[in-house]
């Protein structure tokens, strides 16, 4: 009776455990913060004093120059740094948006190079969600519904990277033209709202072993906490054998 109940509650025990891991896979997870996304909150802080805090609005994004002439070319941080000199706030701020939205591009087209890699493909998503949450507030201000319909499309993007389960629990397809038809939509209502005249980003490249700051990057699997009820499981299972070879001897 007593290895009855034990197995039971084992039963039930690991299928929680599954379920919540492959809830857990299906979430955008922790970028690890998009860099950008964040010194561009701290600038529009510092803009937004009264007088406007430029020497250190500067500094903020300085910490950051290195990574966009990287990635976008050396003209975006030279033009931004221009209009920090020249005290031009509403330059400052277009200009800032502007390079989010070239950041959510880069992170949008990257998946497609990795697509068949899901936990890069979900964490590229993830910075480029962040990167919109940086954009969102002013963006719902002045149009509540193409916010919306932004965020819907993110949220679209995310299923499409398919899901691939714990132990094949909960898993499901990939769907590459999903996840471009979310992509062209979001970039087109993006480049339209903030007035770009195009989304070309120069030359930049995105892979599993990218890492931000000589850190590794985020991943499902990397994640340790991600792990601790699955070794709870095996801890779980090893001592139950332990226990019957015990019995039996």
């Amino acid at each position: 009776m007593k290895k009855c109940l034990l197995s039971c509650f084992l039963f039930v025990f690991i299928l929680s455990n599954i379920n919540i891991l492959s809830a857990n896979a299906y979430t955008y997870g922790d970028p690890n913060e998009e860099a950008l996304a964040e010194v561009y909150k701290k600038m529009m802080i510092e803009l937004d004093e009264k007088p406007a805090d430029y020497t250190t609005a500067k500094k903020h994004f300085e910490t950051i120059k290195k990574e966009v002439d990287m990635h976008m070319g050396p003209e975006p941080a030279k033009l931004i740094l221009q209009n920090i000199e020249d005290e031009d706030k509403e330059q400052v701020m277009k200009n800032m948006d502007k390079l989010l939205v070239l950041n959510i591009a880069r992170r949008l087209e990257n998946i497609e190079k990795n697509f068949s890699e899901y936990d890069t493909s979900k964490r590229l998503l993830a910075k480029g969600h962040a990167t919109y949450e940086a954009l969102s507030a002013k963006v719902e201000s002045s149009n509540p519904e193409l916010d919306q319909e932004v965020k819907t499309e993110f949220d679209q993007a995310l299923n499409a990277l398919g899901n691939p389960g714990l132990f094949g629990v909960g898993k499901q397809e990939a769907d590459l033209d999903q996840f471009n038809a979310s992509k062209e939509t979001i970039l087109t209502l993006l480049q339209k709202e903030f007035d770009l005249k195009s989304l070309e980003i120069g030359h930049f490249s995105e892979s599993a072993t990218e890492t931000d700051n000589g850190k590794n990057e985020w991943t499902d699997i990397s994640n340790i906490r991600n792990w601790i009820p699955l070794l709870l499981i095996v801890g779980l299972l090893i001592g139950v054998i332990v226990v019957a070879k015990r019995k039996r001897s």
